[in-house]
């Protein structure tokens, strides 16, 4: 291929100093066939085939690399074809003869016929994408996977990111409730990609039977939902590539921070400084762009969603119920009771005919007894002697003083020490484990060893009231005779007067 210089002196030397086009093909050396090229094309036109290209040996073979081109496509990417193993099936299974570069350069035409194209899309003012991703994070010291949740407004580009310990219901729906709190407001419609925990059933017509919380979510919000087809990340593209974008620019160095309520003050933070960034080739920054976003959004209701998994549950023998393959405890006073759990994101909630029965720390663990000692205790009462046993006490972190007071009530009381000891323990249901803790040193100190001593103090403490002890309410306490004094009792400091 001649140089553009070339094309530029022949077409001046013809075309403007008005030679011919023989006396150009021997001043400057070449064939007149070029030289009327040169003539009809300003810049080199390069090759042009006027054929298409023979493909003696391979041509009958056409149809069987398409068939294995095809059945790549439902393969993962690691264990599709290569256009060498493509030319080694056609010579071993089917004795193609021809050579491997016609067959490279035919399946890398026929990868292009099949790879899908989109069409460029404009998104209107108040509308926003979901979805969820994961990345590695370093909690409290411990390096595990986490799942954060993405909202993006693709007019905008806004975004919110929060993270979470498990891709669960309860974290579907608080990532909502986080997202509307963090704009400020309701999107118009919300794009899925037809999570499980959004959508029940795909029916055969393409409509979507959604799920009890995710219709609780969308009835409190009244927001429209919108679904991607199956298994096409690219129908909401603008969350795929937040995905991408938090995980790299977030969380890249891997975080490392306390706890997930740390982690997720930092995204929050980063979502924020984002919006005074500019994305894309606007010229206007995140933040001036989400203005038209935020007048098309809906106001918040009055109250917000309570973000939880309700389940109905039956409390077991041992006063536990089971939630997501963990046990937890309630009062044993609520034995065989049917029973409703809220599962939050980091609570288990457990409610017996509307009433609140227990509250612990959310588990995600597998297999686990999550106990509460004071649930316990009343049961204990009447049967101490499983007092050393009880598997819900084992690991309390209780004062000192509560162990020594009970070796000085076994002391001076056997086995009624041990009952009077869980009664003392069972104060806690009432009142804060400090004020009882100071109440058992308190009565220690005195000398009162015993559940109504520990109890009056206690109470003088949250009544701020001086304490009187009735000691004829402690038969058991070793008594002092005191004598009123006489007169004559003085005699004996006299010298000499000593009888």
């Amino acid at each position: 291929m001649f140089a553009v210089e070339v094309y530029a002196a022949v077409r001046h030397f013809v075309l403007i100093e008005r030679n011919s086009q023989r006396e150009a093909a021997r001043v400057f050396g070449l064939s007149r066939e070029t030289v009327s090229k040169m003539c009809r094309f300003s810049l080199p036109p390069g090759y042009t085939r006027v054929k298409p290209v023979a493909r003696p040996k391979l041509g009958a073979l056409l149809p069987v690399i398409d068939w294995i081109l095809e059945a790549d496509g439902a393969a993962p990417v690691k264990q599709q074809h290569t256009a060498k193993w493509i030319f080694e099936r056609l010579r071993d299974e089917h004795g193609y003869g021809g050579g491997l570069t016609v067959v490279k350069d035919y399946v890398r035409i026929a990868r292009g016929r099949l790879r899908e194209t989109f069409v460029p899309l404009v998104h209107s003012p108040g509308h926003a994408q979901v979805d969820f991703g994961e990345a590695i994070g370093v909690i409290g010291g411990v390096r595990q996977k986490i799942h954060f949740f993405c909202m993006d407004v693709p007019q905008s580009d806004a975004p919110f990111v929060k993270a979470y310990p498990r891709e669960t219901t309860e974290a579907f729906l608080d990532g909502h409730v986080s997202a509307f709190d963090f704009f400020g407001k309701v999107p118009l419609s919300i794009l899925y990609d037809n999570p499980t925990i959004a959508v029940a059933r795909i029916c055969g017509d393409g409509r979507r039977e959604r799920t009890r919380a995710f219709t609780e979510l969308q009835s409190h919000y009244l927001f429209a939902d919108r679904f991607g087809r199956p298994g096409k990340g690219n129908d909401k593209g603008k969350v795929e590539g937040l995905v991408k974008y938090a995980r790299s620019n977030f969380m890249t160095p891997i975080p490392q921070a306390a706890s997930f309520d740390d982690l997720n003050a930092m995204l929050a933070e980063r979502c924020r400084q984002r919006q005074g960034e500019v994305a894309g080739r606007h010229s206007e920054t995140i933040g001036e762009r989400l203005v038209a976003d935020l007048e098309a959004f809906k106001d918040l209701p009055a109250t917000p969603l309570e973000p939880c998994e309700k389940r109905a549950a039956r409390v077991s023998s041992t006063a536990l119920v089971r939630y997501r393959c963990n046990d937890y405890s309630v009062p044993t006073s609520f034995g065989f009771r049917d029973v409703l759990v809220k599962g939050f994101v980091d609570e288990v909630v457990i409610l017996c005919a509307g009433e609140e029965i227990a509250r612990h720390r959310r588990s995600y663990a597998t297999g686990t007894f999550v106990f509460d000692p004071l649930h316990y205790l009343m049961l204990l009462e009447m049967k101490p002697n499983a007092l050393d046993q009880a598997a819900p006490l084992q690991g309390w972190d209780l004062p000192e003083t509560f162990q020594h007071l009970r070796h000085l009530l076994e002391a001076r009381m056997g086995n009624r020490g041990k009952r009077e000891f869980i009664q003392v323990l069972r104060l806690m249901e009432a009142m804060p484990m400090g004020i009882v803790a100071a109440a058992v040193t308190e009565a220690i100190r005195l000398g009162a060893i015993g559940f109504d001593a520990v109890k009056l103090i206690a109470l003088s403490r949250i009544e701020r009231r001086p304490l009187r002890l009735d000691l004829s309410r402690y038969p058991h306490l070793p008594k002092m005779d005191v004598r009123t004094t006489a007169a004559a009792d003085y005699a004996v400091l006299v010298p000499g007067k000593a009888a």
